[in-house]
């Protein structure tokens, strides 16, 4: 399936939760179209489970096979399955340039990796999925540093998980830990998900 490319504050609307993370896109709290505002369906419990891998898989930007091929994975560690999903999600490159305030979201900051303006160790990479290890080190090309776009975004950045260091002279942070489920999004209910593949 490819990505999605629509209306990004529509589909925040359907799935009732703030996509861009800045809640603008949720002003109005009812689902898209003439009738949103006087919907009243009962969802079944798959519909629950399919809501909640649709919120997580569009907040993240993935597509469905990829999104799948990593809860696989995230399957096979030892350890909480859901909670290690949503580890190996925050885990990858685009995900934190942006947690970084490299990009003001996730599809710009993988737009920053695909352009080739991310290194991690000091190396060139340009694949928004690539999985960074603890102690990595995410950061700039050297002619990538003037970009007035990333100045911005690090400008405009509130907040910076405690799973991350930043380095401000460098323009470099570090992945130095595993983040913890209550350090992540708390309007996702991973166990849905879990359920849902486990059908």
């Amino acid at each position: 399936m490819a990505r999605y490319t629509g209306p990004k504050f529509k589909l925040s609307r359907r799935l009732g939760i703030s996509l861009s993370g800045t809640g603008k896109d949720l002003k109005r709290p009812f689902p898209p179209g003439q009738h949103g505002a006087n919907q009243r369906r009962k969802i079944s419990n798959y519909g629950m489970q399919l809501l909640e891998k649709q919120k997580l898989r569009h907040m993240y930007g993935l597509g469905e096979k990829q999104f799948r091929t990593l809860f696989v994975k995230a399957q096979k560690m030892p350890g909480i399955a859901g909670e290690n999903f949503m580890a190996l999600l925050e885990s990858r490159l685009d995900n934190l340039v942006y947690r970084l305030g490299f990009a003001n979201s996730r599809a710009g900051a993988r737009q920053l990796v695909a352009h080739g303006h991310i290194t991690v160790n000091g190396k060139k990479v340009d694949i928004a999925s690539y999985r960074v290890s603890l102690g990595d080190v995410i950061g700039l090309r050297e002619r990538s540093r003037g970009l007035s776009s990333v100045k911005e975004a690090l400008e405009n950045r509130s907040h910076l998980p405690a799973y991350l260091e930043f380095n401000d002279s460098a323009v470099e942070g570090k992945y130095i830990r595993l983040p913890e489920r209550s350090e992540l999004s708390q309007d996702i209910d991973e166990k849905q998900i879990v359920e849902f593949y486990n059908r």
